[in-house]
């Protein structure tokens, strides 16, 4: 019973004439080498230590970068809808 047991095939292609560093088709995120959790520990155990050391040291410019941005969008919803922003004003 040969067919119920497949295993994936890796192909490890190189192109004959590319003479650059390592494979130029291997797929990687253009963030990778700049996250924390998407590095070279590859357990579980570590993925969720690096998680958690984020959650516990979060970084102070993107939040204030996300606050702005959500403020900004609700006014542009508030706009949008017709809201009378006066009752905020005595």
């Amino acid at each position: 019973m040969g067919f119920l047991k497949r295993t994936n095939k890796k192909f490890d292609y190189q192109p004959r004439y590319y003479k650059g560093e390592g494979n130029p088709f291997k797929i990687e995120h253009k963030l990778d080498k700049f996250r924390k959790t998407a590095g070279k520990n590859k357990g579980i155990k570590g993925k969720f230590n690096d998680a958690f050391d984020d959650l516990k040291n979060p970084d102070k410019g993107v939040n204030k970068t996300l606050l702005i941005i959500i403020a900004i969008l609700v006014l542009i919803f508030l706009f949008i809808i017709d809201f009378d922003l006066s009752i905020f004003i005595k």
